[in-house]
């Protein structure tokens, strides 16, 4: 998996070769095709690997207060880190999802990244307002459905111009600030 993510990263989905992904692993190419028959089958082996870490590092303390878990999906999800290799990670993975639509089974994998994700956002939300920390009018799942919305549509931003992710992680904390967080809660909303 380490082999396909540096493969992937350097070549990108659509110059990606089984070859290439030997070439950076200690296996040959024979060897990856005894365990995976195509390029598309190691793709979707390399997504479910991919969830796992992905789906680890969306987990919050369920006891910590609302808005700092929120805080902490945001910082997740438009991590400014601007090195050079997660910029070409976030590229081949637009990259394949601009194959989704013509994939059901890349569609079915990233499906799983945006349930997961609107889940954990409307989770927090509904929790806020139980807890009060949130308006009690606040909608945990149209505002989960807004977040990954945004997400999304940073990532493909900051990849198709090479704007950054900040103003999105201001728009957000503008928002909750704004629009979600309960009138006696007396905090400013940044996310770092």
């Amino acid at each position: 998996m380490r082999a396909t993510h540096c493969a992937l990263c350097e070549c990108g989905y659509a110059g990606l070769t089984m070859q290439d992904i030997a070439d950076r692993s200690s296996t040959s190419k024979s060897a990856l095709h005894y365990h995976y028959d195509t390029k598309h089958d190691l793709l979707l082996a390399f997504l479910d690997h991919l969830f796992d870490s992905f789906a680890e590092r969306f987990e919050t303390d369920p006891d910590a207060d609302p808005l700092d878990r929120l805080g902490a999906i945001v910082d997740e999800a438009l991590d400014e880190s601007d090195d050079e290799a997660r910029r070409d990670f976030r590229t081949a993975m637009l990259e394949i999802k601009a194959q989704a639509p013509y994939d059901e089974a890349f569609r079915e994998r990233l499906t799983e990244f945006d349930d997961h994700v609107r889940e954990r956002v409307r989770t927090i939300v509904a929790d806020g307002v139980e807890t009060g920390v949130f308006r009690s009018d606040a909608d945990p799942e149209a505002t989960a459905e807004f977040f990954a919305t945004v997400f999304d549509g940073a990532h493909t931003r900051a990849i198709s111009t090479d704007r950054g992710l900040s103003p999105a992680r201001q728009s957000l904390a503008d928002y909750v600030e704004r629009d979600l967080l309960a009138d006696e809660v007396d905090r400013e909303v940044e996310f770092s």
